[in-house]
């Protein structure tokens, strides 16, 4: 397996905020306390199982009240799958119809679409642009003012829940941010500020929103895709659930199922460069000195549809995680959520999400083209972004009962 990547030119390390584009100190300990608060409060354990669960069942009233008619799956999708993160963070969810959140999770999908743009990829390259050609990088403008836009959402609901703080009754995220912030009020060097706060809420809430709905939204694509994949699951879920909710303990007795959803992953590979990394040290690497600041960016796609690895790389194909005899297999070169100290620190809590919105969905509904598409027409060329999502598109929601 060979993890193939891009290096661009070195540059100069600097002390951001947050978790995704941080670096040093900073990082480490947001990081950290990002990891063990999110356990704290069920990332991976029952206690988030309970929250995608009654968000599976919003959802699934919203895919009912389309009757059958072919419906766009963005908005409800990214705002059931937000939902979790929100509840997470401050403790409680949102209605799909605020318009406040609407907005937010709006906004931050269009950054992530934007982000991937022409004009912000050769920003990216030659920043000077900015200075003869204004008009012309309007996406940047766009992009800055959606995070400023969100950032000031995010601080409006951190002073509701800081007014209604008890230390004695943590509700999320943000309230073991705020005692921590008031038990270090007297370190001028500590790094829980607002700023960290505020970033670092941002960074949770887009990428806990994006990469698990985009994900989702490709399975039940490719689920009207290809028909008889489809029956598979539907017959499995069957045959292991029937008529109760799924739970996480599920998963190993779906084995099929299990394989269809790890494809998925794979095949719409929706991070194909994962992030920006900054090397720490020189290094050689297969043959190739790296100095020591150099930004690399990781292809997981060279590994996701690697030839030498996958039987069939470019085609949907469950059977790559089963075995002969139908049991699931797991494989060194599925890394989706990327590998090393920056990979996704939400994985745990985004391979439950994605397990038990896509059975529960596959359970009451099921996912054909609009009238007049045939299962060929349905088109799997992505977007690009910041992720690759889908192409616009339509689905019915056919109820199975």
């Amino acid at each position: 397996m060979l993890l193939k990547s891009m290096v661009c030119n070195p540059v100069q390390s600097w002390t951001s905020v947050g978790v995704i584009f941080a670096n040093g100190n900073s990082w480490k300990e947001m990081r950290r306390f990002s990891l063990s608060t999110l356990r704290d409060f069920g990332m991976g354990k029952r206690g988030s199982e309970e929250k995608i669960i009654e968000e599976c069942r919003h959802l699934i009233k919203v895919f009912v009240n389309f009757k059958g008619e072919p419906f766009d799956t963005i908005q409800p999708v990214n705002y059931s799958v937000s939902n979790i993160i929100c509840a997470i963070m401050y403790g409680f969810r949102f209605d799909y119809a605020d318009p406040a959140f609407q907005k937010m999770v709006d906004r931050a999908n269009e950054n992530v679409r934007t982000v991937g743009s022409s004009q912000i990829r050769l920003y990216n390259m030659f920043p000077w642009l900015r200075w003869c050609c204004g008009r012309w990088l309007v996406n940047r403008t766009q992009i800055l003012k959606n995070v400023k836009n969100n950032i000031e959402e995010i601080m409006g609901l951190v002073l509701g829940l800081k007014d209604t703080l008890n230390p004695q009754d943590l509700r999320g995220f943000v309230d073991a941010f705020l005692v921590r912030q008031q038990e270090e009020s007297d370190q001028p060097d500590s790094y829980y500020h607002n700023n960290n706060l505020k970033f670092t809420v941002g960074n949770l809430f887009g990428a806990g929103t994006d990469t698990t709905a985009t994900t989702l939204r490709w399975g039940l694509l490719l689920m009207a895709k290809y028909p008889h994949i489809q029956d598979q699951v539907q017959q499995e879920l069957n045959q292991v659930i029937g008529d109760r909710e799924p739970r996480v303990e599920d998963r190993r007795k779906l084995p099929y199922t299990d394989a269809v959803i790890h494809e998925i992953q794979r095949v719409a590979s929706i991070i194909p460069m994962s992030l920006p990394h900054t090397t720490s040290c020189d290094i050689t690497f297969q043959g190739y000195f790296i100095k020591k600041g150099t930004m690399v960016i990781p292809l997981l796609m060279s590994v996701l549809q690697d030839e030498e690895e996958w039987e069939t790389p470019h085609s949907f194909n469950p059977g790559h995680f089963l075995d002969e005899k139908g049991c699931f297999i797991k494989r060194d070169a599925f890394m989706p959520f990327s590998a090393g100290r920056r990979a996704c620190l939400g994985e745990s809590l985004a391979r439950m999400e994605l397990f038990l919105f896509f059975t529960f969905l596959l359970q009451r509904f099921r996912f054909t083209p609009p009238p007049g598409v045939s299962e060929d027409e349905l088109d799997l060329t992505p977007t690009v972004g910041l992720s690759l999502t889908p192409s616009p598109h339509q689905l019915c929601a056919v109820s199975r009962a």
